[in-house]
């Protein structure tokens, strides 16, 4: 990891000249999906967010904004994405409003449409997770999008909103984005990561129905950047077809590769980076979503007793020392989203050993570190008309974050 040396480093000049090369253009358009951006607006994004955290760390004022309000919608549980919204904001000066949705008129038949606009007068961003439903939580975010270009259009609001996508039931990108910084700067820059290896498995978990946006993710946005991808899950565990077409398509452009597997050791065999992390089969997610949306709780507990069932046909799935040692040099560094299921810490069986974990843990605090960044990098970058232009004039002010 980057020392303090290498922190004192950064040259916050040079960075911005080097985010105005990239001539990207988002201004009044939103972060929905990775693949759907092209080469310079993912590297746009990431330079913003490391400008950012170098200002943070140099305790230079990084607030945008004099006036405005960024809206939460969360419609599943969050810690670590709910906090680094809120943080990504307040540092950029936006105050944060959370929409309950269970308090607001949506409970009563409000459309999306009416909703949309009704929160966005004096808004400048909408952060929405949303990734319980298969097929509905992308579709949803779109949706929201096209309520506020409408709104804008018309003259309803002054200002277009960004949408963020916080998580949906495609992608995580706040989620890889931080994870793709965090080993960038692991092995010392983009150019680094050609023909490193990462092991995207799936792991044990004594529960059920965790998302398949993670893993989706992170191989739709690794494989852009030329490294060799191997997807593993035991049979019957597939994720969406699509994304893992994405991932083959980037894998052929980066000169990369992409394979899967049904096995964890494969996987791990020489990687330089492994991914255990716990989904739910798209089968299952979508089997899952029709008895939500029918409101079968019968069929639910069901579904949810079958799925443990054969979860723990899995439990050799497991991250530990020994399948540590099949990795490069037995040190491949290990990456997870948060929370982890640790074995005979937060559960008695899970997705990685208690040792294992325990020396990654530190690792994985500091790759959960750079998301509040990416997520205000975002942000800048979809409402900002001239990022780079802004961020050089934050710098010259030079005004103290805290006095």
């Amino acid at each position: 990891m980057p020392t303090a040396t290498a922190t004192q480093k950064f040259d916050l000049k040079k960075a911005i000249a080097e985010l105005e090369k990239l001539g990207a253009d988002l201004y009044h358009k939103d972060f929905l999906l990775t693949w759907e951006k092209n080469d310079a607006e993912i590297h746009s994004v990431l330079k913003i967010a490391e400008i950012l955290k170098e200002m943070h760390a140099q305790n230079i004022d990084a607030s945008m904004f004099r006036t405005g309000l960024a809206v939460s919608n969360f419609r599943d549980n969050s810690t670590r994405t709910r906090f680094s919204f809120s943080s990504a904001c307040n540092l950029l000066g936006l105050a944060v409003q959370d929409l309950d949705e269970g308090k607001s008129q949506i409970a009563h038949g409000e459309t999306v449409r009416e909703t949309a606009n009704m929160i966005s007068f004096l808004t400048e961003a909408v952060g929405i997770r949303d990734d319980m439903f298969i097929g509905k939580g992308h579709t949803y975010m779109k949706e929201v999008a096209e309520a506020l270009d409408d709104g804008y259009k018309q003259g309803v609001l002054n200002q277009r909103p960004a949408v963020v996508n916080l998580q949906c039931d495609l992608d995580h990108p706040t989620q890889s984005m931080s994870d793709l910084l965090f080993i960038k700067n692991h092995f010392g820059g983009f150019e680094n990561l050609k023909g490193k290896k990462i092991a995207m498995t799936w792991a044990y978990s004594p529960s059920y129905g965790k998302p398949l946006s993670v893993p989706q993710g992170v191989i739709t946005l690794m494989s852009r950047f030329g490294m060799e991808v191997e997807l593993a899950y035991p049979e019957g565990y597939d994720l969406l077809p699509d994304t893992i077409e994405v991932a083959k398509e980037h894998a052929k452009k980066s000169g990369g590769s992409f394979k899967v597997s049904n096995s964890m050791e494969s996987a791990f065999k020489n990687a330089d980076i492994v991914y255990p992390k716990s989904w739910a089969p798209f089968k299952v997610m979508e089997k899952r979503t029709a008895l939500l949306e029918g409101g079968d709780q019968a069929g639910l507990k069901t579904l949810e007793k079958e799925c443990l069932e054969n979860n723990a046909k899995f439990k050799s799935w497991e991250c530990d020392e020994a399948k540590m040692k099949l990795t490069k040099g037995g040190k491949a560094t290990y990456m997870h989203c948060l929370p982890a299921d640790i074995t005979d810490v937060s559960c008695k069986a899970g997705e990685v050993s208690a040792n294992v974990f325990e020396k990654a843990r530190i690792g994985t605090y500091k790759e959960a570190g750079y998301k509040p960044f990416v997520i205000a990098a975002m942000i800048a970058a979809c409402t900002k008309k001239n990022p780079p232009r802004l961020l050089a004039e934050l710098v010259k002010a030079g005004g103290k974050r805290v006095l």
